[in-house]
C-alpha cells in the first residue's frame, strides 16, 4: 500500500514533540496507558447510554507485553477501538484529538472521565520507537485495521487482523547508544517502576506477565523460573478514598514511600473541593525540614495530577514560598494541559485550586495552634523562619495572612507566645510591643537595653532569627500596637522628671561628648542616659536601620554592606560616668582611651567586631597596671 505523507505542519509538529516538547523520554509510556485508559473509559461511557454496547467493566484492562527478541513493547487495552477513518483523523493528522473531540461533544455530562489528548501525546513513543503499528479493531465492527510509520516520511494503513476490539500499540524500540539505552524498557523492573511512577492511578488494571526466579526445591544453586500476570496499579489512590476507612498508619506508609522521609508526618491534610474546580489533595507537614531545605537544590511543590495521572512531579506553583515545606498530591480533572502533559497552562484553575490549598493550610494550622499547642510549637520551631519570611517578602503582601501564627520567646512567660496573647495582657498605658533581639535568648536576656523594660514590668518578645525584625518592621503594628525595639534610641520610658534631668546632664557636658565623638568617627552621638541600671554602656540605633539589622545584611554572601546610626549611651549613676569627668578635667588624653575601650565594650555586649583589638587590649591592661 502507498505511503501517505503527513501534512508539512505536521511534520514540523512531530519534529519539535520529539525533539523539544518532551525532555523526559521515559514518559511515553504515561502517554500511551493514558490514551488507552480514554478508549476504555470512552467505550465504558457508551455503554451506559446505548444498550446495544454489551460490556463489562471488571473485564477492561490494559496490559503491557515486552518481547526482547523482537525489541518490542506492545500496549493493549479492549476499549472502543478505531474505524479506518478513526486512525485516519487521530493517527494521520497531528494534534488532532478523537478523546478531547469527544470529551468537549460531552463535558455537560458527569461521568465522563477522558483525560483528553489522545493523538498528541502519542508521538512521544516516537522518543524511543523507530517504528510503530497501531492495530485497532472498533467495537462492534469485524475489521482491523493497522496503522504503521516510521516518523515523519509518512505513514501507511490497511487491512489486519484482531481477535477481539480494541487497540495494540506496537512499539520497536530504538537500538541503544552511547548516551541512551533503549533496551531499558523491556525490562520488568523498569516498566513496573514507570507505571508505578506515572500510572498508578490509573482506573483500570494495567497488566503483565512478570517473570520470578527461585532455587530449585532442595538445591543451593540451581533456579527455576516460572511467569504470573500482576497488576501493576494501584488504580485507587489514597487521596480518593474515604477518609473514614483510612488508618492513620496508610497515611504514614503513603508519605514515607512517597517522600522518602524516615520520620512519620506532623500533620495530614486530606482535603477535597467541588464547584469552579475540583480537586482532591493530600497534604503532609513534616515534622523536621529536609536535609536540603535551606539549599538552592531545594525544590518546593506539590505532586500534581490529573484523573490520576502524574502530570508534574512538582508544581511550585500550588505553594507560595513560606509553605514550601508542604509535602503532598493534588488531583484534578479541571486542569489545562497543553499539547505535553508537562506543562501547564498557566489558566485560573491552578490558581484557584493554589489559592484553596494555600486557605486550608492556614486554617489548619491556625486550629493546630489553639487546639494542639505543643505540636504547633514542634512545627513552628522547624518552619516558623519560613511563615516570617513569608511576612517580610513581596513588600509585607501576606502579613495579615500570617501575623496570627507567629510565636515568640516572651521575657515574662519563660516560653514561645503569640503577638495575640501578648497584647491580651498589655499594661494600662503601655505604647507598643516591646521586642529585643539577638542570638540567644539567654544573651537577649543578659543585654543592657532590656533592663529598664524589665526593671519597668513590661513583657519583651525576644527575637533570635536573622528574619524576626524585618517581619516585625513589615508589620509595623498588631491590634494598633506599635512595635518597639528596646535597642533604638526613642524608646521613651522616662518621667517628664527624668528626661529634664538627663538631658541637663548632657547639656553640661556636651563639651566632653563632643571630644569623645571625635575619638569614634563612626558614632553619631555620645550622652548620657538613664536606660542603663547595672550595666555602664551600651549601644542603641538611631533611624530604620537597627544595629541587629547591619550584622544580618551584613553577614550575606553579597557586597552590600550597611551601616546603622549608633549612639553611645552611658550609664549617668554608673561610677565610670564621674571618672569621665574627672578624665575631662584632667587627663583629655585617658579620656581618650576610656573612650575606645567604653566603645570597645559596647561593641562586644551587641556582638559586633572589635576593628583595632590589639590596640583595644593593650589601653586595657595599661589602665590595670596603672597604681
Amino acid at each position: 500500500m502507498a505511503k501517505k505523507q503527513f501534512k508539512a505542519e505536521s511534520k514540523k509538529l512531530m519534529d519539535l514533540m520529539i525533539n523539544s516538547i518532551y525532555t523526559n523520554k521515559e514518559i511515553f509510556l504515561r502517554e500511551i496507558i493514558s490514551n488507552a485508559s480514554d478508549a476504555i473509559d470512552k467505550l465504558h461511557y457508551e455503554s451506559l447510554t446505548n444498550k446495544d454496547i454489551k460490556v463489562n467493566k471488571k473485564n477492561f484492562e490494559i496490559r503491557l507485553t515486552p518481547n526482547k527478541d523482537a525489541r518490542t513493547l506492545t500496549i493493549s487495552d479492549n476499549g472502543c477501538g478505531m474505524s479506518k477513518e478513526e486512525l485516519e483523523n487521530n493517527l494521520g493528522t497531528i494534534a488532532k484529538s478523537g478523546s478531547l473531540n469527544f470529551k468537549e461533544e460531552n463535558e455537560h455530562k458527569k461521568d465522563i472521565d477522558i483525560i483528553g489528548q489522545f493523538g498528541v501525546g502519542f508521538y512521544s513513543a516516537f522518543m524511543v520507537s523507530q517504528k510503530i503499528e497501531v492495530i485497532s479493531r472498533a467495537y462492534g465492527s469485524d475489521e482491523a485495521y493497522s496503522w504503521t510509520s516510521s516518523g515523519i516520511d509518512g505513514y501507511t494503513i490497511e487491512k489486519a487482523v484482531k481477535d477481539s476490539y480494541g487497540t495494540d500499540v506496537i512499539l520497536t524500540l530504538k537500538e541503544d547508544t552511547e548516551d541512551d539505552s533503549f533496551s531499558e524498557y523491556l525490562e520488568d523492573y523498569r516498566l513496573k517502576g514507570l507505571v508505578r511512577k506515572y500510572s498508578d492511578y490509573i482506573t483500570y488494571p494495567i497488566k503483565m506477565e512478570v517473570t520470578h526466579q527461585h532455587l530449585k526445591e532442595g538445591s543451593d544453586s540451581e533456579y527455576e523460573t516460572h511467569t504470573e500476570l500482576e497488576t501493576l496499579n494501584d488504580m485507587v489512590p489514597l487521596w480518593k478514598r474515604d477518609k473514614k476507612k483510612i488508618k492513620q498508619e496508610d497515611y504514614d506508609t503513603f508519605y514515607s514511600d512517597k517522600f522518602m522521609d524516615y520520620e512519620k508526618p506532623l500533620k495530614v491534610i486530606h482535603t477535597s473541593a467541588e464547584g469552579l474546580v475540583s480537586f482532591n489533595a493530600l497534604l503532609f507537614i513534616p515534622f523536621h525540614a529536609p536535609y536540603d531545605f535551606y539549599t538552592k537544590n531545594y525544590e518546593k511543590g506539590l505532586q500534581l495530577y490529573s484523573n490520576g495521572v502524574l502530570i508534574m512531579e512538582s508544581c511550585s506553583d500550588l505553594l507560595p514560598d513560606y509553605f514550601s515545606f508542604v509535602k503532598g498530591v493534588v488531583d484534578s480533572p479541571d486542569l489545562s494541559l497543553n499539547i505535553s502533559r508537562e506543562i501547564l497552562q498557566q489558566d485560573k484553575n491552578l490558581k484557584l485550586i493554589a489559592k484553596n490549598i494555600e486557605t486550608k493550610l492556614i486554617k489548619e494550622l491556625t486550629s493546630m495552634m489553639k487546639e494542639n499547642r505543643e505540636d504547633y510549637e514542634k512545627f513552628f520551631k522547624a518552619f516558623g523562619a519560613n511563615l516570617k519570611f513569608g511576612i517580610y517578602d513581596q513588600f509585607g503582601m501576606n502579613k495579615d495572612k500570617l501575623k496570627d501564627l507567629l510565636l515568640f520567646y516572651s521575657s515574662e512567660e519563660k516560653k514561645v507566645v503569640t503577638l495575640q496573647e501578648y497584647v491580651s495582657r498589655m499594661k494600662e498605658g503601655q505604647e507598643g510591643i516591646y521586642y529585643a533581639c539577638g542570638e540567644t535568648t539567654g544573651k537577649i536576656d543578659l543585654t543592657p537595653q532590656v533592663e529598664q523594660v524589665k526593671d519597668k514590668g513590661y513583657e519583651i518578645l525576644y527575637c533570635t532569627d536573622y528574619v524576626d525584625e524585618f517581619a516585625l518592621q513589615t508589620l509595623m503594628t498588631y491590634e494598633e500596637k506599635k512595635f518597639l525595639n528596646v535597642a533604638k534610641d526613642n524608646l521613651n520610658l522616662d518621667t517628664d522628671e527624668e528626661k529634664e534631668e538627663v538631658k541637663k546632664l548632657n547639656e553640661d557636658n556636651k563639651d566632653m561628648f563632643t571630644m569623645m565623638k571625635e575619638t569614634l568617627p563612626d558614632i553619631k552621638e555620645v550622652r548620657f542616659t538613664n536606660r542603663l541600671k547595672s550595666h555602664p554602656v551600651c549601644l542603641v540605633s538611631e533611624g530604620n536601620i537597627s544595629i541587629e539589622m547591619e550584622k544580618v545584611i551584613n553577614a550575606m554572601p553579597t557586597d552590600e554592606q550597611i551601616k546603622a546610626e549608633k549612639v553611645l549611651e552611658i550609664n549617668k549613676d554608673h561610677k565610670i560616668a564621674k571618672k569621665l569627668e574627672h578624665l575631662y578635667e584632667t587627663d583629655k588624653d585617658a579620656l581618650k582611651d576610656y573612650t575606645k575601650i567604653l566603645y570597645a565594650e559596647a561593641r562586644l555586649i551587641e556582638g559586633l567586631p572589635i576593628d583595632n583589638p590589639t590596640e583595644i587590649t593593650s589601653l586595657i591592661c595599661d589602665k590595670l597596671a596603672e597604681e
